[in-house]
């Protein structure tokens, strides 16, 4: 193995998506969220044909640098609308995702990568959730909301990713700790031991593989 993968899924307000970005600054790899669904957007509306040219084409070295060319997002993203399949958009969002976790070491988060790569041997998933208090108050902060905008974006947005989830896994929960190898709360953790745990956690599922400093360092 030359290379792995962890993917996080999250309760908004969770933490989740910082832990997932400092994790990944810690392991010196990139972390891939809102990139991946930009592209696929941008490509799902060309031509049918251009469409699939651009498809086969993007791999290795130059479909990594075409993502990192995509702006991140750091700010709080809250979905406040219905959930609506797009088939043709995951498909094209999903051949991304295989393709990032055949060519480098990365954090992706989201997107039903779990489930994507549930078959890859060198992937980890995640699961990161907290009492609702707890999501509120970071909602509240980070977001400059008071306490009933923040309870309504945890709902709506937990709600349309339970139904995206569902939909394209076939009817599995999004929630279902089997689908994962860790669930952390992560107010009982704090946010820098979630950080700590799942590196603590890469030594244990990948003995062997050759850490940044020594194999006992990550």
């Amino acid at each position: 193995m030359d290379h792995y993968v962890i993917t996080v899924a999250r309760g908004f307000g969770s933490g989740g998506k910082e832990v997932a970005s400092r994790l990944a600054a810690e392991l010196g790899i990139s972390c891939y969220e809102n990139r991946i669904l930009t592209l696929a957007s941008q490509l799902s509306g060309l031509d049918e044909d251009l469409f699939n040219e651009v498809n086969e084409k993007i791999r290795g070295k130059k479909f990594s640098s075409l993502l990192r060319g995509l702006p991140k997002s750091f700010k709080p993203n809250p979905v406040d609308t219905d959930f609506v399949s797009d088939k043709r958009l995951f498909e094209f969002q999903k051949q991304i995702i295989l393709n990032l976790a055949q060519s480098e070491s990365c954090v992706i988060v989201g997107k039903c990568a779990d489930w994507i790569l549930k078959d890859c041997p060198h992937v980890i998933s995640i699961y990161m959730e907290a009492p609702r208090a707890f999501c509120v108050e970071r909602v509240m902060n980070k977001m400059k909301v008071n306490e009933e905008t923040a309870h309504t974006s945890i709902a709506k947005t937990d709600q349309y990713r339970a139904a995206y989830y569902e939909h394209y896994t076939g009817g599995n929960h999004w929630t279902n700790p089997v689908n994962y190898d860790l669930t952390i709360n992560s107010q009982r953790v704090g946010i820098d031991n979630c950080v700590r745990l799942i590196k603590e956690y890469l030594k244990i599922r990948f003995p062997g593989f050759l850490w940044k400093g020594t194999e006992q360092e990550i």
